[in-house]
């Protein structure tokens, strides 16, 4: 019985770990921007559920957002995507 106990409080342990995760609590609007190499971009700025505040960058029309600048390797194809992903590195 002690070993369904220990299987239970894991599994309750996981799920708690992964709904206190910070979560985007707004998106807002920073500045548009263009590249040296003439490519424009928008930036925005995610502020998380754990104080946190991250850039986010939009390519291709806003087709592209990636966590930081193009450079990134974390991109999404949609906005709320890229924020969660901001806000569980952050």
């Amino acid at each position: 019985m002690s070993f369904i106990k220990i299987a239970a409080f894991t599994a309750l342990a996981t799920i708690s770990a992964t709904s206190f995760a910070a979560k985007p609590t707004s998106i807002v609007f920073d500045s548009n921007g263009e590249t040296a190499e003439g490519t424009d971009f928008a930036a925005y700025m995610v502020k998380c559920s754990n104080g946190k505040k991250v850039p986010l960058t939009a390519w291709d029309s806003r087709k592209k957002w990636c966590v930081g600048d193009a450079g990134s390797e974390q991109c999404e194809k949609k906005q709320i995507k890229a924020a969660k992903a901001a806000c569980k590195a952050s």
